[in-house]
């Protein structure tokens, strides 16, 4: 099963084992046996690279889509080697053709994300979108196309 992640990137500290674990229980509970799983990310911090362990954990594959060329460069030097031992696990990386990391660049790597799989994770607080790009937005979209949307937000959850 094909599976893809759109979330808040900035989670409280205090609540990321929470989400880790709710992320853990929605996979298990739509896909069955690890090695069919495949998670599909653009490795952003937070909910992004939490689905990614757990993935990996329960013995499936990821598939990383980068928004742009620059996409490293722009997380801060703190997040950096979180994302380079989670890029080095992917199964397949696609860089898609923008130089420069942006609102137009995140739409086209959710598009692409939502394109390629059969069910979407979201680690949203339920808020409405602030732009095209957002978890709201990839959320609304997958709908849209007909992506069933699994909601992910345990109690005590909230952005950091």
């Amino acid at each position: 099963m094909r599976v893809g992640i759109t979330g808040h990137s900035k989670l409280a500290p205090d609540c990321v084992d929470a989400v880790r674990e709710a992320i853990r229980a929605a996979l298990e509970a739509e896909a069955s046996g690890g090695s069919s799983l495949v998670g599909v990310t653009c490795l952003a911090p937070g909910a992004d690279q939490l689905f990614a362990r757990v993935v990996l954990e329960l013995g499936g594959r990821v598939e990383v889509v980068l928004p742009a060329m620059d996409y490293r460069e722009k997380l801060k030097p703190e997040k950096r080697a979180d994302y380079d031992e989670l890029l080095a696990q992917a199964h397949v990386v696609s860089v898609l053709p923008n130089e420069l990391s942006g609102r137009h660049a995140y739409v086209m790597a959710n598009e692409r994300m939502l394109a390629s799989v059969e069910l979407l994770i979201a680690v949203w607080d339920g808020q409405p979108p602030d732009g095209r790009g957002g978890t709201a937005d990839v959320v609304e979209t997958a709908r849209a196309s007909g992506v069933p949307v699994v909601v992910v937000w345990p109690e005590g959850a909230r952005r950091g």
